[in-house]
Order: structure tokens, then C-alpha cells, then sequence
């Protein structure tokens, strides 16, 4: 739809919450009937039956059955059962004192509301997968048996310790193999293998930072959540898997093709092939659970959000994990590591937030703080995992694309409320001032991707769009003054972040340098100047 620019935006409604008021009224006994013959009766009953009455009524029943109830033994042996199965040697006191002490601190955390924009038959569909899944006991994880090393790559990694190397993408003698680095954590006790893996796209960048700050001394040391002392299991963090595009800034591989759709690889294929095989197989086999880090293309920014299968039982427990709002239940495309994963009974979900060629620290906070939500849910790492007051579990997003070329002026951002007519973007162009294209919601929802690139072509992407139609309001009571959601966890302290003191020094004298900035631009001018001098010469 093609406007004029002095067009004014549409004013928004409010909604009027009617209220409801409620009225008793009592009756009033008669004065005259209550005041005559209480009275007297009370002075006849008082005086002579009730005595009598109370003294054998009271005497002989209630000694009765107070006798019959204390002499039944029917709290002690509830006490020496439990005793005998938990094999305690403490008082039964105790014991009873700590069951209602755990079943106090179980109450008193508030149920997560869940918030279906899903299909019917879809819910149907997850709700049986959930259903017919039985909890499978696994000799490898039972914390009574002996904790053995980790071998991955004929690399031996003892319990309770911590191993960083490289492994070479490519097994060749001539040119570059790629090395991408590798830390191992293996815990003391036994437990799962759970694999964080990020930079399958070298453009983006939460995941990498996430992964460094995972592993910084502020999270691995004695006594921090990623000590190696304190964990059950095994944990593998693969900070870039495209270590080329890494370098080179780019999303794909040196080939032209996406890593993270040739998945699980051939031995003799093409070089992304080949490379995804050598993951696969080296890195992500033997995994029991894995988090895949991503961001948005270039030229776009994602809300924090979890994709994943809701009917894949493993993955529906770590994607509900993860401690945020936005869970969008997808099949992973075709080639994604995810997807083999899953095919291969590993549980797998993908984290997006952010966007490609900056950094984000609202969805590397986020990105870090679920990862470690899913570890403790797992029982990976000591500690009770943070929760969001609601879970929305929806699908049926869709894009929102230009339909004119030009300048692109975005409105909202991602994370964004937008209701139905609202315009959440404008293009104009300047060969033609005076007119301009409106992008508008086509009805209430939610952005969860917006475009950060302001050229556009006609078909272009603007904007990632999720209807909402039954919690709206559910989602607007979480917002800012910019009627912006706020994704859990993005706006608490980083967990990585320790308080230093820094000393301050206070330097006397006068500056006799000149001006700092004119001093910057001469450095930069006389070495363009030396250069063309350089080139006259030649």
C-alpha cells in the first residue's frame, strides 16, 4: 500500500475491564423472643443437668476412645520402614523432620504457567509422544558405580578434571586443516554427555562468546557452577565447529555451502561433507543431549528464543530447561545437526538471539544462563534452575517481506508487541520523495526477528512475525515501557562478571602534548603521506 508521508499513524484502543460488586445483608433476630427465654432455661440447665451430663458424657467416651487411638502402633512402624528402606541410622524424628522440610521447599516454588498457541492436534500429538515415553535407567549413569575416563579423539580425560585441545577438521599433510578448539569437563560422578556446540555459522557470534564466558575461570574454578569437582557426567563445549568462516566473517563455508545443512556428512564427499562427517562423528557421537548456539543472519537480529520438537521427549525436557519464555516447537530443516541428532535418540534443540557481526550481550546472558539451567535440570551440575513465570509454546510463525525497494525504517525492534493495523516499518525511496510504503501487522503478535539492514528489494525479509491469538495480555503484563518483552534472564547480572577493585592514579602536571585528537589524525595523515610519496617514487 502506497502512502503519503504526511499520513498519520492510527491511534491505538484501549480495552475497559468491567468490575463487578457484590451486596449481603443479615437478619436481625427478634429482641423480644431471645431476651425471655434464654434466661431462664439457662439458670434450670446450668444449676442441676448440665453438671451431671458433663461429667458422664465426658468421663467415659472420649477416655475410651483417647486410650484405643494412642495404643495402636500405627505411627511407629511407618517410622521403621522408612527407616529400613532409606537404611538411616538417625532417630525417626529427624527423618520425618526432613521429608517436611523437602516437601515445603517443593510447594513453595510456584508452578510455571503454560501458554498453548498451538494447533489442537498438534498438542494432541505431543501430548502422546510425552505420554507413551518411559524414563530409561542407564547403567552408565548410576552415581553408586565407579566413574571411569572419558575418551574422545584417543584422548583420556580423568573424573573431576578439565581438558582443552584442537582437533583438525580436515585429516591432511598439505594446506590448512582447520583446527577448532575443544574443552572437555568430566566430572567426577557419573551422568550424561551433554554437547554445546556454536559457531556452526562463522558470522555469528552469541554462541562463541557464550562458550568463552562458560568457560572462563569465573564458572570452571574450585567452587564455581562449572567446577569439575562437582559434576555428574561430561561436558563438551565446541566454541566455533566453521573455524573458516570464522576467520573470514562469513556464514558459510570456503565451498559456498551452509555446514549446518550437510549433516551427517560423507568420509569422500565435498569439503563441507567432509568436515560435517569428521564432527559428527569425533564430536557429537556418543552425545545423550545437545545445544546448538545460533544467532540471525546477517542483516537481521533474533528475540532470544529455543526451536525444537516438542514430540521428541528428550528434547521437549531440555527445551523446557532452558529457562525462557519463547519455545517455537519446529522441525529442524533437512542436513541440520539437530535433526541427525534427533534421529539418532539424542536429544537436540537450537538457541537463537542475536544477530551476525556484533554482539549481544542480552542474548549471550541469556545464552549462558540457559545452558546452565539445562545442566542443573539434568542434575549435571549442582543447584535448582531458574524458571519463567510462563512458557509460551507456539508455531505458525511467518515472514514479513517488503513489497517496494529502497530505504527500510524499522519501528519496533525484536522482542517487540505489536497489535493488529499497527505499522511496524516504512519504506521510502529518495528518487521518489513524497511517498512511502507501510509495513503492517497483519494481527496481534509478536516480533521475533526484525531487519537491521535498510536497503531493501521488493520480497526482501523485514521482519519475522509470530500471531499471537489467546495470551496476549499474558505477554504484555512482562513488558517494558517500549512495550518490549522481557525475555527471562536478560536482565539479571552477568554470572560471569566478578567485582574487581581498580585503583585510581592521579597523575599531576599539565598535558604538553597538544591536542590528543589532532596528534591521532596527524599519525594517520603522515602515513598516507608516506605512502603516496612511497608510490610517486616507483
Amino acid at each position: 500500500m502506497v502512502r503519503d508521508m504526511s499520513a498519520k499513524p492510527m491511534e491505538e484502543g484501549g480495552e475497559v475491564v468491567p468490575s463487578a460488586d457484590a451486596a449481603s445483608s443479615q437478619p436481625k433476630p427478634p429482641a423480644k423472643k431471645v431476651a425471655k427465654p434464654k434466661p431462664k432455661t439457662a439458670t434450670k440447665t446450668a444449676t442441676k443437668p448440665k453438671p451431671k451430663t458433663a461429667t458422664k458424657k465426658v468421663a467415659k467416651p472420649k477416655t475410651k476412645t483417647a486410650t484405643k487411638r494412642v495404643t495402636k502402633p500405627k505411627t511407629k512402624p511407618k517410622s521403621d520402614e522408612t527407616a529400613k528402606k532409606v537404611g538411616e541410622t538417625t532417630e525417626n524424628r529427624s527423618a520425618s523432620e526432613i521429608e517436611v522440610s523437602t516437601k515445603a521447599n517443593t510447594r513453595s516454588r510456584p508452578k510455571v504457567r503454560l501458554a498453548h498457541e498451538l494447533s489442537s492436534d498438534r498438542r494432541k500429538v505431543i501430548k502422546k509422544a510425552l505420554a507413551s515415553h518411559k524414563s530409561e535407567h542407564r547403567d552408565e549413569w548410576d552415581r553408586t558405580a565407579g566413574v571411569k575416563s572419558h575418551i574422545i579423539l584417543r584422548k583420556r580425560i580423568k573424573p573431576g578434571t578439565m581438558r582443552s585441545f584442537e582437533v583438525p577438521l580436515l585429516d591432511i599433510e598439505l594446506g590448512d586443516s582447520w583446527p577448532i578448539p575443544v574443552t572437555v569437563i568430566h566430572g567426577s560422578r557419573p551422568g550424561p554427555v551433554v554437547t554445546i556446540s556454536a559457531g556452526i555459522h562463522g558470522d555469528e557470534l552469541t554462541g562463541p562468546s557464550a562458550c568463552t564466558h562458560l568457560l572462563s575461570s569465573a564458572m570452571t574454578d574450585p567452587g564455581k557452577p562449572l567446577d569439575p569437582k562437582h559434576i555428574a557426567g561430561t561436558i563438551r563445549i565446541l566454541p566455533i565447529l566453521n573455524i573458516p568462516g570464522y576467520r573470514a566473517k562469513n556464514r558459510r563455508f570456503p565451498d559456498g555451502r551452509d555446514l549446518n545443512r550437510a549433516f551427517p556428512g560423507k568420509s569422500k564427499g565435498n569439503t563441507t561433507s567432509r568436515v560435517a562427517f569428521k564432527i559428527w562423528n569425533k564430536l557429537i557421537v556418543g552425545s545423550d543431549y545437545v545445544v546448538d548456539l545460533h544467532s540471525a543472519a546477517k542483516g537481521r537480529s533474533n528475540m532470544p528464543q529455543i526451536r525444537g520438537d516438542l514430540a521428541d521427549p528428550h528434547s521437549n525436557i531440555i527445551a523446557k530447561a532452558f529457562g525462557i519464555e519463547m519455545i517455537l516447537d519446529a522441525k529442524a530443516p533437512k542436513g541440520s545437526i539437530r535433526r541427525v541428532a534427533m534421529n539418532n535418540d539424542i536429544g537436540a534443540i537450537t538457541y537463537e538471539g542475536g544477530g551476525a557481526d556484533f554482539l549481544d550481550h542480552e542474548a549471550v546472558q541469556v545464552a549462558v544462563t540457559g545452558v546452565l539451567n539445562v545442566l542443573k535440570t539434568l542434575h549435571v551440575i549442582p543447584g535448582n534452575p531458574t524458571r519463567p513465570k510462563f512458557r509460551l509454546l507456539a508455531s505458525g510463525s511467518l515472514w514479513l517481506r517488503a513489497s517496494e525497494g529502497g530505504l527500510l525504517d524499522m519501528f519496533v525492534g525484536p522482542s517487540s508487541i505489536v497489535e493488529r493495523g499497527d505499522v511496524v516499518a516504512r519504506i521510502s525511496d529518495p528518487g521518489t520523495p513524497g511517498l512511502a510504503v507501510d509495513i503492517v501487522a497483519p494481527s496481534d503478535g509478536l516480533m521475533i526477528c526484525t531487519a537491521t539492514n535498510p536497503f531493501v528489494t521488493a520480497g526482501t525479509p523485514v521482519g519475522h512475525f509470530l500471531p499471537i491469538d489467546k495470551h496476549l495480555g499474558l505477554i504484555m503484563s512482562q513488558c517494558d515501557e517500549n512495550n518490549r518483552f522481557v525475555v527471562a534472564g536478560s536482565e539479571a547480572e552477568p554470572v560471569w562478571r566478578e567485582e574487581t577493585e581498580i585503583d585510581e592514579i592521579s597523575v599531576s602536571g599539565e598535558w604538553s602534548g597538544g591536542s590528543v585528537d589532532a596528534e591521532w589524525q596527524s599519525g594517520w595523515t603522515e602515513a598516507a603521506e608516506s605512502d603516496d610519496n612511497s608510490e610517486s617514487a616507483k
